[in-house]
């Protein structure tokens, strides 16, 4: 009931209050008037086909670059493999709109790229113009999400299928599009349905490029300038999720009514073939060109926080540390904040996490379902619309005092919703992982239901607890669509806002990218160190579990 009830307050009635009031007239009445409008308006018209092609633009050029990097990876046989697949998650680990600055500055017209390209060539391309700009940069930082469903899924193949073909002589492309391709497909899918709804709802990066005619930031400025009572933002609002959706829906759609399964699922996956000494060659070079790429963001971050003046140059004229010296002078309440916001946030996350995941996997109870579905359903709310729908909703709404749109719970509550299903995805993985047994065997001796779940279950979950507080806590840690709008004075801004902040100014970019990289690392830091204490909780349970199994 407690769980129903933060569902329902924090999540489900905001977001239908913005559905309620987008088909609202001023009188109350239902209407279809304000979408009608909506589709009337030059502007408008322009933003949603411009955010259509921003995101599937940005889903055909992440396939181009996540598909042949998962294939060779697996599919192939040379030192490095691994090592390949974990830089090319890296990009994960910073939000788009914190490196899209410095790919200007090495991808934009008078970036480094184009003045080598103009000096040695004697032409130039434009990585980083227009809506393309935004494409190039939501491409790179959002194929790992193919990448890494892309790996899964060619692992799984039984290799038996691919040898089969390879008897009736289907070889090459011919081989990789008919029968590898097609049985990865839904790993593929469910990469590519999460890159659409990410890029379909980001708002930084179109802020930070300068591209306002797009939905999300178009539902910024309509509360931001008009004001909440302006229909215009919660129409698009509703637009953003009903693509969401749509996308969801889409991807499980394509895969209904066929059959993907092996016989022996993962047994050895694809064959892995040896490459001969020119065949190596070839794909260290093609890998390493694509990792150059996909890595610049970070590298361009990095040389931009030193830069003393960089402008018209392929690397900076002068170097300093004097932005670092800035940061940690004036902006140490931002890292505070966010260490605040982001903790609170995943402990909000994994409590929940773990008490649905027992609710399904460990009882009976009725409806326990629609716990899982209603806290899902944060994966298909934009940051930006979940936000509105605070402001709307708890306008009226004091603490202390004090309006609650005025202080920082909300941008707190809003990371832990947006969050939640990443928590429980870890916990209910960890649940599942623990032999019932273990439970049933404790309560014979005597044990009550609640000490069983502290002393045994608890303890065995370790590992995909603090799975999913990491997970929470870095993803939170580069919210900014949410962070944008509920953030009402400086004091409470965390660093994704900060960084945004910067970046609006020339003079402000060397301390918002010397911020940016602080935050890479924290987040990096906080997904190694979640990863060595997994495996360390792994190992230690792993006699229990193995007991349990027997």
């Amino acid at each position: 009931g407690a769980i129903s009830a933060f569902l329902l307050a924090l999540l489900l009635i905001p977001v239908g209050t913005v559905f309620v009031t987008a088909f609202r007239d001023g009188d109350g009445s239902f209407t279809l008037g304000h979408f009608g409008t909506f589709f009337s308006t030059g502007l408008m018209r322009e933003s949603f086909g411009n955010s259509l092609y921003v995101a599937t633009m940005s889903v055909v050029f992440a396939s181009l670059i996540a598909v042949p990097l998962a294939y060779v990876t697996v599919r192939f046989q040379f030192r490095g493999a691994l090592l390949i697949q974990t830089l090319g998650v890296l990009p994960l680990i910073m939000p788009p709109f914190v490196g899209a600055v410095a790919m200007t500055l090495i991808w934009g017209r008078s970036g480094s790229v184009n003045l080598l390209l103009d000096e040695h060539l004697g032409f130039t391309v434009p990585f980083m113009q227009g809506l393309n700009g935004v494409v190039f940069v939501e491409s790179l930082h959002y194929f790992p999400f193919i990448l890494m469903n892309l790996i899964v899924a060619l692992r799984n193949i039984d290799s038996a299928m691919e040898e089969a073909a390879l008897n009736l002589g289907c070889r090459g492309w011919r081989l990789f599009r008919r029968v590898v391709f097609p049985l990865a497909l839904p790993g593929y899918l469910a990469g590519a349905a999460l890159v659409f709804i990410k890029v379909f709802d980001d708002l930084g990066t179109p802020l930070v490029l300068g591209q306002t005619n797009m939905l999300a930031p178009q539902a910024y400025l309509r509360i931001t300038q008009v004001g909440l009572e302006d229909p215009m933002g919660y129409v698009i609002s509703v637009i953003m999720i009903a693509f969401s959706i749509l996308a969801l829906w889409l991807s499980v759609r394509v895969m209904k009514g066929r059959d993907f399964t092996t016989v022996q699922k993962g047994a050895g996956g694809l064959s892995r073939r040896r490459l001969s000494a020119g065949e190596s060659i070839a794909a260290y070079a093609g890998i390493v060109l694509v990792l150059l790429v996909v890595l610049s963001p970070h590298l361009g971050l990095l040389i931009l926080s030193f830069a003393q003046i960089w402008s018209f140059a392929p690397l900076p004229d002068a170097w300093t540390l004097q932005h670092y010296a800035s940061v940690f002078a004036d902006s140490t309440f931002m890292i505070r904040n966010t260490l605040l916001y982001c903790g609170l946030a995943a402990l909000i996350d994994v409590a929940i996490g773990v008490t649905i995941a027992y609710l399904i996997l460990r009882t009976r109870l009725p409806g326990r379902q629609w716990l899982d579905f209603a806290e899902s359903a944060a994966i298909a709310v934009p940051g930006i619309v979940l936000a509105i729908g605070y402001l709307r909703t708890f306008q009226g709404v004091q603490v202390g005092g004090v309006p609650i749109t005025q202080t920082w719970i909300l941008i707190m509550i809003a990371y832990a919703v947006r969050r939640l299903p990443y928590a429980l995805r870890s916990c209910m993985a960890a649940l599942q992982q623990i032999n019932v047994s273990l439970e049933e065997a404790a309560e014979m001796l005597g044990a009550s239901g609640w000490r069983t779940v502290r002393r045994i279950v608890i303890p065995l979950m370790a590992g995909g607890i603090l799975a999913g507080f990491v997970s929470s806590f870095i993803t939170a840690a580069v919210e900014l669509s949410a962070t944008i709008l509920l953030v009402v004075k400086e004091s409470q801004a965390p660093m994704s806002y900060g960084i945004y902040l910067h970046m609006q100014s020339v003079a402000g970019r060397g301390p918002g990218a010397a911020l940016g990289v602080l935050a890479v690392v924290l987040v990096a830091l906080g997904t190694y160190l979640s990863h060595r204490v997994v495996e360390r909780a792994q190992m230690a349970h792993a006699p229990a579990r193995a007991a349990g199994g027997t």
